[in-house]
């Protein structure tokens, strides 16, 4: 099966069952500094989880570009994915577990033809929040599925959230499927087979509310979120057990194959590497964010270079926008920028094979006259100047030399405990936690945005991304230049005069057509639905959101500017509180 075929039958068997088609959003989330980007279907709808009334209705569905970065150590195998689609469905208020289990088990079994023996299932198991799902349970086995089928977990492989320090979560049922084709799948169920037994999909149950004591009291709204990774679903549909031989990776492994003179079956995990490190790069950029040593730019630059070392070792180089290339025509429905993409991938090659032979010259030095290479060493060569420690390993066997490998990994070890600290206070909160202050910083991003065009000259200037924590918000325009002091004194003044004047916020909803006549601010094209909600402030902004805000401007108290810098090429960041 094709993946546009895949996506039709998908959409159209959810609005059959009274589903409305919502659009995909942006890699990069919208005032959520909860996560660098938008890694499930979920996160765009965190407001109408939380109670907001969607425009579009209470039964959802969609298809959302994703990308996840958590696991990028692990792709290389046939299933992990950096970017990858889900098909998501949600009910937001409506139908509960048994109609969203039932749905899930008929779209697999009468529209994807999946054998029911080939299927199995996991629970949650209860725990001090909430207790053994029991309820899930009755309704698979009254569906077809034998209990033998069916596997109790616990809270760290089946629940949920909350997306914030608070808000809704809940018990997830996941679906698994036999991946092999020449062993019968075994009668009895275990999930800890993950060679052959793969995850497909996950219903995630949302019946629970943290509050912030830390009690989980049943939610006043209960939310089915269903999300399904559309690139296993092909590879299951297609009887592959692995991921990489279906026709969304294919051209790009039989470019590579072709650029090396190495086959596949020789060479799977680099070629893996290669394939879904360049893809996800590449819709990265395609959303706005370039090469960076910080946020969504340091990603996108770790993937770019973990695809070029790869491909050294295959013996690949000025290889990135050739390989790029099959990307446009499997993806042609999301109208890529292929000019900028590969603009930003040719310069991030050019700049690291750079570093690289650097860090040769720095290998050959620590090399020399030594009988091992230190943990410290090897570190720095991955660290700084991007050498894998297979690479790292492969030069020491050359020369003769042993490698401190366990120094290597508590070097890494230290470094990534370091990062998970600073990561953890970064995004800490976001606009899901629903506080005062968030909500106050949130409505003075409106105005800014405004105050900016005003003061500026420039009514082209538009959002690039926001970060808002309850502490300060962050905010992403673009224009070409740093603000003089003259500048950023006159963008405080109008900001704080807006303030003072006590505007009303006001919503209302209407279509998108409604909503560009109005003069509403906002990207028409791809990040709203057929109806929308507009935010006025008074009668000074007009802007497409979801919100939350304030009532009234005379809540935002003080505006002031802590800094004003570079954010990427032709994007300047405003850092900025409310006293």
């Amino acid at each position: 099966m094709e993946r546009k075929e895949l996506i039709k039958k998908y959409i159209e068997f959810f609005t059959s069952n009274g589903h409305a088609r919502i659009k995909n959003s942006s890699l990069v989330p919208e005032n959520d500094p909860t996560v660098l980007f938008t890694t499930a279907g979920m996160h765009p709808l965190v407001p109408f989880l939380l109670g907001q009334t969607h425009p579009q209705g209470k039964r959802l569905v969609n298809i959302q570009r994703c990308i996840r970065t958590g696991d990028i150590e692990e792709v290389g195998d046939t299933t992990h994915h950096t970017f990858f689609e889900m098909t998501g469905n949600w009910s937001l208020g409506d139908y509960w577990k048994k109609e969203a289990i039932k749905m899930s088990f008929e779209f697999a079994i009468k529209e994807l033809k999946l054998p029911i023996e080939r299927i199995a299932v996991t629970v949650f198991e209860g725990d001090e929040k909430a207790p053994r799902d029991e309820e899930s349970v009755q309704i698979w086995e009254d569906i077809g599925i034998s209990k033998k089928r069916i596997a109790y977990l616990p809270g760290s492989e089946n629940w949920w959230g909350p997306a914030g320090e608070t808000g809704p979560c809940g018990p997830c049922t996941e679906l698994f499927y036999w991946k092999p084709n020449n062993i019968p799948a075994p009668e009895v169920f275990d999930p800890e087979d993950e060679e052959n037994w793969v995850e497909v999909w996950n219903d995630v149950l949302m019946e629970y509310n943290k509050d912030k004591d830390g009690n989980y009291p049943k939610a006043s709204q209960q939310n089915i979120d269903n999300g399904r990774g559309l690139e296993r679903m092909l590879a299951v549909i297609d009887g592959f057990e692995d991921n990489y031989l279906t026709e969304i990776w294919q051209p790009m492994i039989k470019k590579i194959e072709e650029l090396s003179g190495k086959t596949y079956e020789e060479n799977k995990k680099a070629m893996r590497i290669i394939a879904d490190h360049i893809k996800a790069a590449a819709f990265i950029v395609n959303d706005g964010i370039t090469p960076a040593n910080s946020d969504q730019g340091y990603i996108l630059r770790r993937l770019i270079r973990r695809a070029i070392r790869h491909a050294r070792i295959l013996g690949i180089q000025n290889f990135t926008t050739k390989v790029a290339e099959s990307i446009y025509e499997i993806y042609d429905d999301y109208n890529l920028d292929k000019e900028k993409i590969n603009k930003e991938l040719e310069l991030e090659e050019t700049n690291f094979l750079k570093t690289l032979e650097q860090g040769l010259k720095i290998c050959d030095k620590v090399t020399c006259d030594c009988t091992e290479i230190s943990g410290k060493d090897a570190f720095l060569l991955y660290q700084s100047y991007g050498f894998p420690i297979e690479m790292t390993e492969e030069l020491a066997k050359e020369k003769n030399i042993k490698l401190d490998k366990e120094g290597f990994n508590q070097e890494l070890k230290k470094h990534q405990e370091l990062s998970r600290t600073a990561s953890a206070g970064k995004f800490k909160s976001g606009l899901a936690d629903n506080s005062v202050q968030t909500t106050a910083l949130h409505t003075a991003c409106h105005l800014l945005n405004q105050v900016l065009r005003e003061v500026l000259g420039d009514k082209n200037i538009m959002q690039r991304g926001s970060n808002i924590t309850p502490e300060r918000l962050r905010f992403d325009f673009n224009f070409d230049r740093k603000l003089t002091d003259e500048e950023k004194k006159a963008v405080e003044d109008l900001m704080n005069k807006k303030i003072q004047e006590s505007l009303p916020v006001t919503m209302k909803e209407m279509t998108i057509e409604e909503a560009n006549k109005e003069g509403a601010v906002g990207v028409f094209d791809d990040k709203y639905g057929d109806k929308v909600k507009v935010y006025k402030v008074g009668d000074f902004s007009c802007e497409l959101c979801a919100g939350p805000h304030v009532k009234n401007t005379s809540e935002l108290g003080h505006f002031k500017i802590k800094k004003e810098q570079s954010s990427s090429a032709g994007v300047r960041r405003i850092k900025a509180i409310l006293e």
